[in-house]
């Protein structure tokens, strides 16, 4: 991915979208409210189990795996 993206209209120059989710400083922290909604409606629609406990940056791979498997919202 570049370091440059723009998403909506708005540049992203240097955003946690293109950083390694092991990167982040609080990857650690439990997901987020979006992260655990979103995350539950794909691991529904792919027959997977949704775990709760994940953080941050475990959700955010996971999703990423879920977004692939289910063809939906994958990033590019």
């Amino acid at each position: 991915m570049s370091a440059d993206r723009t998403e909506g209209g708005k540049e992203l120059r240097g955003s946690n979208v293109d950083k390694d989710p092991d990167e982040w400083k609080t990857g650690d922290e439990p997901m987020t409210g979006a992260q655990a909604s979103y995350l539950k409606t794909l691991a529904d629609q792919a027959g997977e189990a949704f775990d709760e406990s994940l953080t941050k940056a475990e959700a955010s791979r996971r999703i990423d795996a879920l977004q692939q498997e289910t063809g939906r919202g994958a990033r590019s």
